[in-house]
């Protein structure tokens, strides 16, 4: 019989430390929102994970670890369709095209990076299934689940943290009112540039991460130091907040009008 239950009273953290500590074989279903993921273990280890209907076969999985290029994906795609993940790895490595520690290593970091994103998944339900069968003809892993599972305790808590300060990805966000700052005088990181390239109004942040290929989680963490920093505000969509001007920098004074946002465009253009 299989263990359901809602993600709301059990995490996936505390799944993850069920699976580990009583060693556990099986399946475990997810199912959130918009989206559904599968994690395989092997006597209480990571050996498999998928999210939704994203290509997980291994010509994909090696393509984004830059294990083999545009043209090689786009061969292997054409001409290994029919092939398992199985035969395909021993073909590459047989081939001398890549190590078995390369292909190992990619299926290894492209698991964790699953199961990070599920991290964030607090709405659904999930199934565990012992007798669920783990899939043939992949490649699978044996990882322990102990840093995982202290990797997602902590990103738990900073997942609530980040959910109060930035209740709904469907606000958006403006430039702060603050023409004297000097964006010269901010570090900031090449994710945090990304976003920036993007902040206007009628943008939303769900949008925004769309735009830049961030998860709930990263687009939280940019949004919430740009904030700290001073350099955005939230507002509702299409606009300042109630009450305040329409104009981003209200001021008559010509050179305040040079504002943070001619200074950002001309930073990053000296990127």
């Amino acid at each position: 019989m299989a263990l359901k239950g809602n993600l709301r009273d059990f995490s996936i953290t505390q799944l993850l430390n069920l699976v580990n500590l009583a060693h556990k074989t099986g399946l475990l279903n997810l199912e959130a929102p918009g989206d559904t993921a599968q994690v395989s273990f092997r006597e209480g280890k990571l050996a498999y994970a998928r999210v939704g209907a994203e290509d997980n076969s291994l010509a994909a999985i090696l393509h984004r670890a830059h294990k083999i290029s545009n043209a090689q994906h786009k061969l292997l795609k054409d001409r290994a369709a029919n092939m398992s993940d199985k035969e395909l790895g021993l073909l590459l490595i047989n081939a001398g095209y890549l190590t078995q520690a390369d292909v190992l290593e990619s299926l290894q970091q492209y698991f964790v990076d699953v199961v990070r994103r599920l991290f964030t998944w607090g709405e659904g339900f999930f199934s565990f299934e012992a007798d669920g069968r783990l899939p043939e003809d992949r490649i699978l892993v044996r990882m322990d689940l102990e840093n995982l599972i202290i990797e997602g305790s902590r990103q738990l808590r900073e997942w609530e943290v980040l959910q109060e300060e930035i209740p709904s990805l469907d606000m958006a966000l403006k430039f702060t009112e603050r023409p004297g700052t000097n964006i010269r005088n901010v570090n900031l990181s090449v994710e945090e540039w990304r976003v920036l390239v993007h902040v206007n109004p009628k943008n939303t942040i769900r949008q925004i991460a769309h735009a830049t290929k961030m998860n709930d989680l990263e687009i939280r963490r940019v949004v919430y130091s740009l904030l700290q920093a001073g350099l955005v505000d939230i507002v509702r969509p299409g606009g300042a907040p109630i009450g305040a001007s329409g104009r981003m920098f209200p001021t008559k004074d010509q050179q305040e009008q040079k504002s943070l946002v001619n200074r950002l465009i001309t930073r990053i253009r000296s990127l």
